[in-house]
């Protein structure tokens, strides 16, 4: 703990100290151009991934949205496939979401602090025992509400939410130079060893 904080932390349900939704349950027409249309195969690393997505039409998205609209600081946690992977949403999205839960942006709770502690082990373990599903692994929107939460104080959750915040910006930037290196070594291995 950081210094400076020593009141006991609640253990809250998910459901209970924000909003968790999901997306729409219908298939809407695919389309070359228009809205992307993002699935829990989009979800990962903290990011929306853009690679193979769909497109819908502006009226499938007004409709999608009327349900489940995304919003800057929502979260975003993947519910098939591979459960639980995350994005924290920072940008004005443009997409609609389906077989994606929605975690609603409510002021509640330090939206930096919910997107850590659901990464840590005993909200993952939580994840991992609560999958249903043969081959293809899901998880229910019932079992995401009912998540146990480590829920400090408001100055607790921002000092926390801005201490892993950074980690992760510091891990992204050494990732690119690692990146960088590693392309360079192979750019010398091709010239040197002709």
């Amino acid at each position: 703990r950081f210094n400076g904080f020593a009141n006991a932390w609640e253990q809250r349900k998910l459901g209970e100290i924000t909003d968790v939704r999901d997306g729409t349950h219908d298939s809407p027409k695919y389309v070359q151009e228009g809205h992307p249309f993002i699935t829990s195969k989009n979800v990962s690393n903290g990011f929306i991934n853009y690679d193979d997505v769909q497109y819908v039409t502006d009226a499938d998205y007004e409709e999608i949205n009327k349900r489940s609209k995304v919003d800057v600081h929502d979260i975003l946690m993947g519910m098939i496939g591979t459960i639980g992977n995350l994005a924290l949403i920072l940008k004005e999205p443009d997409f609609a979401i389906k077989n994606v839960a929605l975690i609603k942006y409510t002021g509640d709770v330090d939206y930096q602090y919910l997107y850590q502690a659901l990464q840590a082990g005993c909200v993952t373990n939580q994840l991992s025992t609560g999958m249903d599903g043969g081959t293809q692994k899901f998880v229910s929107l019932k079992k995401i509400r009912e998540l146990d939460i480590p829920f400090p104080d408001g100055w607790e959750q921002r000092k926390i939410g801005t201490y892993f915040s950074t980690l992760d910006h510091l891990i992204t930037l050494h990732q690119r130079k690692l990146d960088m290196l590693k392309n360079l070594k192979s750019a010398c291995l091709s010239e040197m060893f002709i």
